[in-house]
């Protein structure tokens, strides 16, 4: 049986309006939670906001007070009015770019782990974007910051079911809407760390962008506690253990070694590398587990120190960040990223 050709195009993303660099962002957090916080947790936090890998973020706010003991449903409210708000956004530029029209698209795939909706978010953007009703949606949740790449692997499974069809494929985080502060180093960290964006893509039969080669998944349950959301008091925290960069490179690293060989590839044969910034230790362990150069990573750390970690959009954005080079025919581009589970997903691609 024939696999049809499916093909990746359209990349597109969408932010904030609302910047807030590090060091403003420090100071907010200690004027608003020092009298909370233990001494050793206030040095922490420091210490993390002046790392020079992440320099500003973006947020979905207007005024940062609104986060300090933020009211749950009015949480819930945001999550809902700026996922749906991001994920259009980039849902009609990956349209424009792929120089199609709402009408065209006969799937739609969002995921997302920082907010629940009931329906979910593509129901909302059927509606925003004026899809057809008819059209196959689905709802991803609990991949982390992994998942842009299972929905990209249930889009290509779209668009080959109807080659005549364009799947719209989104990825949306408002981080945050997970906003938590305590004695916790993985809360701190993650407070230095993450930013709220949105990204989407078209995939489809069609030649054009990059076309989609293989893709793979790795589960290593065992480290689930590692990295993971918790509820406490009915709320998201996320949890970061301090082992998770060794963790992640090694998820990742036979992953892609696996994802290699069953294409017949070294990773000589890799002309980008588009890995998911999980943080600058977790950058340098997957760095050095997979042999590669600093040069590798440089689209990867110059999203991270622009805006952050996304979450699940952020290699969108590396691909995105890719394209403005203009790469070339041929080459081929290898999507890494890793998270909640622990799990770890790859995506070959080739530039057409």
């Amino acid at each position: 049986m024939t696999v049809q050709a499916r093909f990746v195009d359209g990349i597109s993303t969408a932010l904030p309006p609302l910047a807030i660099a590090q060091e403003e962002g420090a100071a907010f957090l200690k004027r608003n939670y020092s009298g909370r916080l233990r001494p050793g947790s206030v040095k922490l936090l420091e210490k993390v906001f002046s790392h020079p890998s992440v320099k500003s973020r973006r947020f979905a706010f207007s005024d940062p007070g609104s986060l300090v003991d933020e009211d749950p449903d009015e949480r819930a409210r945001r999550f809902a009015e700026w996922s749906l708000r991001l994920s259009a956004e980039a849902g009609r530029a990956a349209l424009g770019k792929a120089g199609l029209e709402a009408r065209d698209v006969t799937g739609l795939v969002v995921n997302t782990c920082t907010g629940y909706l009931c329906p979910g978010v593509s129901t909302y953007l059927i509606e925003e974007m004026g899809l057809s009703r008819a059209v196959k949606a689905y709802d991803l949740v609990g991949s982390g910051c992994g998942g842009a790449v299972p929905n990209l692997q249930l889009a290509g499974a779209l668009a080959a079911e109807r080659p005549g069809g364009a799947v719209l494929s989104v990825s949306v985080e408002i981080c945050s809407c997970t906003f938590q502060m305590g004695d916790d180093a993985g809360l701190i960290i993650s407070n230095a760390l993450f930013g709220d964006g949105a990204a989407a893509a078209v995939v489809r039969a069609k030649t054009g962008g990059y076309a989609l080669v293989s893709s793979a998944s790795r589960f290593a349950p065992e480290y689930r506690e590692d990295i993971r959301f918790v509820h406490r008091n009915g709320q998201l925290h996320n949890r970061l253990s301090a082992r998770l960069p060794g963790l992640a490179a090694e998820t990742a690293g036979s992953l892609v070694e696996e994802l290699l060989a069953a294409n017949g590839l070294k990773r000589r044969d890799i002309s980008r590398w588009a890995v998911h910034p999980g943080g600058e230790n977790v950058i340098n362990a997957v760095r050095e587990k997979l042999a590669l150069a600093d040069e590798d990573m440089r689209y990867s750390r110059k999203v991270l120190s622009e805006l952050g970690n996304m979450s699940s959009a952020t290699v969108w954005f590396i691909l995105e960040e890719m394209e403005r080079e203009g790469p070339r025919p041929g080459d081929l581009v290898l999507l890494l990223a890793f998270g909640a589970g622990l799990s770890a997903h790859a995506c070959l691609l080739k530039k057409v």
